[in-house]
């Protein structure tokens, strides 16, 4: 068994893939801003490189790396919302790169959102975070509306997944994304309760009638670390119900 790294590892998603990973046997090294392994804060540059610091101390060899950490589009703070769902996402696969290369069949998942093919995307967001430019990116993010910042993260993420398939596989690392709808969580229950974006979330057509379950992302999560995926990489696995699909049928 093998040791993982996953970050909003505390709640929500990253704790139903933590509690997925420990039952198949493996460590996993958690890393949030409260009841983690490494406490850490991935909005700031500086608590990344602390955070990623404390990771090569306590394991210089890594099986498995998951970016869950993110926050919802009603988060005022749109340039968190953008630190967060991107830099400290693309920071997390890049920090922990060199030792994913030291694991043994290792893979890392990033995690986006359906919202990145099915809600419009700013341009100038996307350039700057694919740029590396978190400034810029930031003071963009600043002047968009919260869900607008969501969708283009989620999709800059996804590109950048995209970008790094080569090098990742020279170096023997598998990296995908998945790509979840609404799932139960509470950045769901947050969405939900915004005024604005609550009605337009439970009006979002999911083909299959309901939200997911929460273990049923982490399932997908888990698949995609797994032996089982062995030859997927660089692939966005949508598990939304079907609403990219819908939403989207010529899609490819």
């Amino acid at each position: 068994m093998g040791t993982c790294v996953v970050t909003g590892s505390a709640s929500g998603l990253g704790a139903a893939v933590r509690t997925r990973l420990e039952l198949a046997g493996h460590r996993v090294v958690g890393v949030d801003l409260r009841g983690a392994e490494v406490v850490a804060d991935l909005s700031d540059p500086g608590g990344r490189e602390e955070a990623f610091a404390m990771v090569h101390r306590t394991a210089p060899a890594l099986d498995g790396v998951v970016a869950a950490a993110g926050l919802g589009p009603q988060v005022d703070d749109r340039a968190a919302l953008v630190a967060v769902n991107y830099f400290g996402a693309v920071a997390t696969l890049d920090g922990l790169h060199g030792a994913l290369a030291a694991g043994t069949r290792p893979a890392a998942v990033a995690v986006s959102s359906n919202s990145a093919s099915t809600l419009p995307a700013d341009p100038e967001l996307i350039a700057a975070c694919l740029a590396g430019d978190e400034e810029a990116a930031r003071a963009r993010a600043a002047s968009l509306e919260g869900i607008v910042v969501y969708a283009t993260s989620k999709l800059a993420l996804i590109q950048a997944v995209r970008r790094r398939v080569e090098t990742w596989a020279a170096a023997g690392v598998r990296l995908n994304a998945v790509a979840p709808g609404p799932f139960r969580s509470a950045l769901l229950d947050a969405t939900l309760a915004d005024p604005q974006l609550g009605p337009a979330v439970e009006s979002f057509p999911v083909p299959l009638g309901r939200v997911a379950e929460t273990d049923e992302i982490a399932a997908v999560v888990t698949f995609l670390l797994g032996p089982e995926a062995s030859f997927v990489h660089g692939s966005v696995l949508f598990a939304d119900g079907g609403s990219d699909a819908l939403l989207r049928p010529d899609g490819l």
